[in-house]
């Protein structure tokens, strides 16, 4: 498909062109359902983005994003966020390497109302800052094979209908680029617009194969359903690895340095908002290994000082 049809899409969708970024704000101690960040933290983060990005995605309706939405209202920042509602487990995923087939009936039975406890939330934020936010995601990565809290695409299908009867937004599902081509095809025609995830170093791609190889994924999807529009809700490169899954010399700073450039410039040239993974470094996250890769996705460090690819940014700013 061609970028002027795509671009008709975001029209359609009320999105005008602009950077987008996944942003999590949890620090060093805190992470979701423990210690949440502080209005003055979220606030010293979202200052530190306003300049470089103009769309946030957000995972969950918790606390944190009450937090965020709030500091967006009273401090006057021109921030448009998606929002999705954080679904967990409905059935058990035998495949999961990491323990997503041990739950008992009665705790999925729990996962059910559980969800649609967020499902609710999801909709009653979407109608108090419809000024804010400007989509709405009805999970994140639960229907892949590898998911440790899988829910059934007919439940995801009915939390969209769900979505688009109680709130205005376009509604949307987050999911890796591959489960879209096949087990998701009925859920495309109750989403709005398609949310796709690409990241090739975990596809053991290296960064000369990186943005190629994220093309491919993209249009494999957008060619297939060319009545939808489809969004990257994630595509980053992590800058460390202790080699379970990614190489270690496939990951530094320099590496992230030049996929996010190229995947940015390809992105406004072909007309698709793409939400970059990460602004910030988050520890919480996968194993207690300092190397672990899920803990270093961020542009930025956990203490908020800039990696490679963002000084290089703030030091050609400085020259302007």
């Amino acid at each position: 498909m061609s970028a002027p049809c795509r671009m008709e899409y975001t029209k359609a969708l009320h999105i005008e062109p602009g950077n987008a970024i996944c942003y999590s704000g949890f620090r060093e101690g805190q992470n979701p359902g423990g210690v949440y960040p502080s209005y003055e933290e979220v606030k010293e983060d979202l200052l530190i983005l306003e300049n470089h990005w103009k769309y946030l995605r957000l995972y969950d309706c918790d606390e944190h994003t009450d937090i965020v939405l709030d500091v967006i209202r009273k401090e006057k920042l021109d921030f448009k966020v998606m929002l999705g509602a954080y679904i967990v487990a409905e059935a058990n995923n035998y495949g999961c390497p990491w323990g997503g087939g041990s739950y008992s009936e009665e705790q999925l039975e729990k996962n059910k109302r559980t969800n649609g406890t967020q499902i609710e939330k999801l909709i009653h934020l979407a109608n108090q800052f419809p000024d804010i936010i400007f989509a709405l995601s009805a999970g994140n990565e639960a229907c892949v094979d590898w998911t440790d809290h899988y829910v059934p695409v007919d439940s995801v299908i009915k939390y969209v209908k769900m979505i688009k009867k109680g709130a205005k937004q376009p509604v949307t599902f987050c999911e890796n680029y591959l489960p879209w081509l096949d087990k998701l095809k009925d859920l495309v025609e109750a989403v709005d617009f398609i949310s796709i995830h690409t990241y090739p170093v975990w596809e053991y791609k290296n960064i000369h194969e990186a943005l190629e190889y994220t093309k491919q994924n993209y249009y494999a999807v957008a060619d297939t359903y060319p009545h939808k529009p489809v969004v990257i809700t994630e595509a980053g490169w992590t800058t460390f690895s202790n080699g379970k899954g990614i190489c270690p010399s496939n990951v530094s700073e320099e590496h992230q340095n030049i996929y996010y450039n190229d995947l940015v410039t390809w992105s406004a040239e072909a007309s698709i908002l793409t939400f970059v993974f990460e602004a910030f470094d988050e520890p919480w996250k996968g194993s207690p290994e300092a190397h672990e890769p899920e803990k270093h996705w961020g542009l930025f460090k956990v203490d908020r000082t800039p990696k490679l690819v963002m000084a290089k940014l703030l030091a050609k700013e400085g020259t302007n």
